[in-house]
């Protein structure tokens, strides 16, 4: 009998598929469905490389039309996910490169490879019910952490975002940055004691609510998206 997380696996591979068939019957419901599946996730892998909200949200748009422009080269070797995020992370950092910003992309041999192994700057609140005080208080940490985040260059803010805030593992994190698992961890633990430098040791905040993209933002990329893919008879509507 197959486990829970087998079973889960399977409905996420069959439904993967059954996108994937969709996409390359070029429908456009199946588009849709894809981008506002993976559209945070997108936004936060470019927003661990750029520093502003409004070109993460242009690096999401562009990733979409790349990649659906480019579904043959799609071959199945790592998870769907994993394909668009390291499309948004080169989208990224062209997109830095056009702009004329140096992203530094290395580790910087020796710098704090042990510092922090068994601390976290964020401690999750089991509340499930924060009085109006606590969740103002959440805000502002909110907004300080983000502020934080912004100040870690991309090389490790990029891995930060992606394993503490999109929650990827540590594999995952590896295959999409197209390194080893023993850098995604080192990348981590400099970034955690990166960010300690700048936040109150009581820092408490929940992180997967960070860089968020809902309501208005992910309509927005889906609609332009969809528009500039049927003026180009990419999809078609059923």
């Amino acid at each position: 009998m197959s486990s829970p997380v087998e079973v889960g696996l399977q409905e996420a591979r069959s439904e993967e598929a059954a996108l994937l068939h969709g996409l390359r019957e070029r429908n456009a419901r199946a588009f849709e469905q894809l981008m506002r599946r993976y559209n945070r996730l997108l936004f936060r892998a470019a927003r661990g490389i750029v520093g502003d909200d409004a070109e993460a949200q242009d690096v999401v748009q562009e990733t979409w039309l790349k990649a659906f422009t480019s579904l043959e080269s799609f071959r199945g070797d790592s998870s769907l996910a994993t394909w668009l995020v390291r499309i948004a992370i080169n989208q990224a950092l062209g997109q830095q490169r056009k702009l004329g910003r140096l992203v530094a992309w290395q580790d910087e041999p020796g710098e704090g490879d042990d510092e922090m192994a068994g601390s976290n700057p964020i401690a999750t609140n089991a509340s499930d019910w924060p009085t109006p005080e606590e969740e103002a208080q959440r805000r502002q940490l909110r907004r300080l952490l983000e502020a934080a985040i912004d100040l870690l260059p991309p090389i490790y803010r990029s891995v930060f975002i992606l394993r503490a805030v999109e929650g990827l593992a540590v594999e995952d994190t590896a295959a999409a940055l197209r390194v080893s698992a023993e850098v995604v961890k080192t990348r981590f633990l400099r970034a955690r004691a990166m960010l300690r430098t700048h936040l109150l040791d009581s820092a408490e905040l929940e992180a997967q609510q960070l860089h968020d993209f809902l309501g208005q933002r992910c309509d927005d990329v889906v609609a332009g998206v969809l528009a500039r893919l049927r003026a180009g008879g990419v999809i078609r509507d059923h």
